[in-house]
């Protein structure tokens, strides 16, 4: 077998199982149980919000780290950290252990840049669009497996909310052992790089070399560092489709972290009992959307996607009012996949057209900071919708907000387009949309 088809199986088989936690679907019903002295006002005022935080919080130095410690440990250790966090959630039930148990939530989401940026430093760049195909395809049918046997398991009586938590934590030991048979990485993007930098005049250039060792070098990561920030963000094309890829990143973070809260508050007898069924048709539609994105060549024509991208984001704050609005948890189910469906066709438009203006090697650094970003205005908006130091909404109340949140997020870019062709009009040299 080839040396980058050995390393896309591993990867494809760490993130299968890295995602078939099917927990997930009923994480909320179980922590709300009787299994515990929580109720579910504690879970998502003061457990959940922790989560936000402590993944903000540890997103910037796992990067960092990633990058030193050259990928394949930090791999390990949220394999480690997914162990831990579900031992955690089956054996503890209190606000304070939850809350700690959050802790080890953030490293383990935190650390999927390990995963995403450490197929580009171990295989050819030919093999990027392949390889990156196979493991998204290996992660999205772990996260529509997980739904499919949570609800068969839940419909069926065959396993209790519990249960479903001994499964996850099996698949995060089996994604441990195939953390480990990764083959290490010699160089890394910045710490480990095998470019140097040579200034002359005023332009950067970069320079390969034909060491194949590369050493470890403080001096040359701030530069490259500094080099990719400049050559991106002064992108005015860049920066306008990061913001927005951030905003909306934001809001979609917000919906699915609180949406089960919601469907508990709409269900009969506050038991929301078709969670993972619900999940599974979201993760397909979604996949469904994002390939249908890919087939599209939408850096050339930005400002028609711009305009799409938009109306859609309105149509999706639409389908959060309708889901709170109503007073029936199908309703709130179906308006979730079809936000789903769109959100993920959307989102992968806006990250193709940041990515193809992007100078080479940048990826991760620049989707990292965006993230960042998005993590930070989600903190925001937990802190002031969800915690008792803000609003400390309900759960119908929280999703009318989300909802206003994007038609003014669709309704602001509309603007910015609109505001943007005057511009050009005037200024036809100038295209920055």
């Amino acid at each position: 077998m080839q040396s980058w088809l050995k390393i896309s199986l591993l990867l494809c088989l760490f993130g299968f199982f890295r995602e078939l936690r099917p927990s997930e679907p009923f994480v909320t019903e179980y922590l709300a149980g009787d299994w515990g002295n929580v109720t579910t006002e504690q879970i998502y005022q003061d457990v959940y919000p922790f989560g936000t935080y402590a993944v903000l919080a540890q997103l910037v130095i796992v990067f960092l780290i990633t990058d030193l410690l050259r990928y394949k440990p930090i791999i390990v250790l949220s394999s480690i950290a997914g162990i831990i966090l579900f031992s955690f959630l089956l054996w503890t039930d209190t606000i304070f252990e939850l809350q700690l148990a959050q802790l080890f939530y953030g490293f383990f989401t935190a650390a999927e840049v390990a995963y995403y940026t450490y197929m580009y430093a171990k295989v050819d760049r030919e093999r990027y669009q392949v390889v990156t195909g196979h493991t998204r395809a290996a992660i999205l049918a772990g996260k529509f497996l997980g739904g499919v046997i949570a609800q068969l398991l839940v419909s069926t009586d065959s396993l209790s909310f519990r249960g479903l938590h001994y499964i996850s934590l099996s698949t995060q030991v089996i994604s441990l052992v195939i953390s480990v048979l990764l083959p290490s990485v010699p160089r890394s993007l910045y710490f480990y790089s095998t470019k140097t930098h040579h200034s002359e005049a005023k332009a950067v250039v970069l320079v390969t070399t034909d060491e194949t060792a590369p050493k470890f070098s403080l001096s040359n990561a701030g530069r490259l560092l500094c080099y990719h920030l400049a050559s991106s963000y002064t992108n005015p094309v860049v920066l306008l489709w990061s913001i927005w890829w951030a905003l909306a990143i934001c809001g979609q973070i917000q919906v699915i972290s609180y949406v089960q809260f919601l469907w508990k508050e709409l269900a009969p007898e506050n038991q929301s009992n078709y969670n993972g069924g619900v999940e599974a048709v979201a993760t397909l539609l979604g996949a469904i959307g994002a390939i249908l994105a890919g087939m599209l060549n939408s850096n050339s024509k930005r400002s028609f996607y711009m305009l799409i991208n938009s109306i859609c984001v309105a149509v999706l704050g639409g389908l959060l009012l309708l889901a709170a609005c109503g007073n029936s948890v199908w309703l709130a189910y179906v308006s979730y996949v079809i936000f789903c469906a769109v959100f993920f066709f959307i989102i992968t438009v806006a990250a193709a057209i940041v990515a193809e203006n992007l100078v080479d090697d940048s990826f991760g650094l620049i989707f990292g900071i965006n993230m960042l970003v998005a993590l930070a205005l989600q903190t925001i908006l937990t802190i002031v919708v969800v915690t008792d130091t803000g609003f400390g909404l309900p759960p119908k109340t929280q999703y009318i907000v989300y909802g206003g949140y994007f038609i003014v997020l669709g309704a602001a870019y509309l603007l910015l387009q609109l505001l943007l062709k005057i511009f050009e009009k005037k200024s036809p040299a100038i295209n920055a949309s």
